[in-house]
């Protein structure tokens, strides 16, 4: 049985690690970064051939529903940002949340950012790093896991229609891991799906993120 040839090793490689896959059919991704990577994962010194098929790879191949249902409602999504942001980590427990109690009815009753995100091993709660004292100050010492400042808020806001379109936080997360930014946190409600990002890469994840809504 003869050997795969590069672009059929190129294709297999792109299919099995679906963010560069991504990243090149919506034209943010670079060919020559994906084409060195490839090169070096499965040892191929052949760097001029596996550029031609990345380059080839979205051609001829069609889009998928998915990836149309993904594209439509992003035309019709929007960006909003937030900076100054932090995410704490707290135990898990009832006693947790029944203290968080006031401070986020407080929170919400300001109008500032207070999300309360249940986790298997504890609770993240997000707030305006202002408002970090004020958390703090409600919880036993024991209860605090961590905390990280310094990071931003990136959340795109899609029609109601996103519920019924599988697959846009996987789309979305590949657009930021083309351009190597980390996700500190990321999660989908409703119609919103919001990144943690480190407040370095705000630049860069709203350049990717506003290419990808057009």
């Amino acid at each position: 049985m003869s050997s795969p040839s590069i672009a059929e090793q190129v294709r297999e490689y792109l299919d099995a690690h679906p963010t560069l896959g991504d990243a090149i059919r919506m034209g943010i991704g670079n060919h020559s970064a994906i084409a060195r990577r490839i090169s070096a994962d499965l040892g191929l010194n052949a760097r001029d051939a596996i550029l031609a098929a990345c380059r080839r790879y979205p051609h001829g191949r069609g889009e998928s529903a998915r990836e149309a249902g993904v594209r439509r409602v992003l035309r019709k999504s929007r960006i909003e940002t937030r900076t100054k942001v932090a995410a704490l980590t707290l135990s898990q427990g009832a006693e947790v949340l029944q203290r968080l109690g006031d401070v986020v009815e407080e929170l919400l009753d300001e109008s500032l950012l207070c999300r309360v995100i249940q986790v298997s091993r504890g609770t993240v709660v997000i707030v305006d790093e202002d408002s970090v004292a004020r958390v703090l100050h409600t919880l036993r010492g024991n209860q605090l896991i961590s905390t990280r400042k310094n990071l931003v808020e990136v959340a795109v806001t899609s029609p109601e229609s996103i519920e019924q379109t599988p697959g846009l936080l996987r789309h979305l997360s590949g657009v930021l891991a083309a351009q190597g930014i980390n996700i500190v946190e990321a999660l989908s409600c409703y119609t919103d799906t919001i990144f943690l990002l480190h407040d370095d890469d705000l630049t860069a994840a709203l350049g990717a993120l506003t290419k990808a809504l057009k």
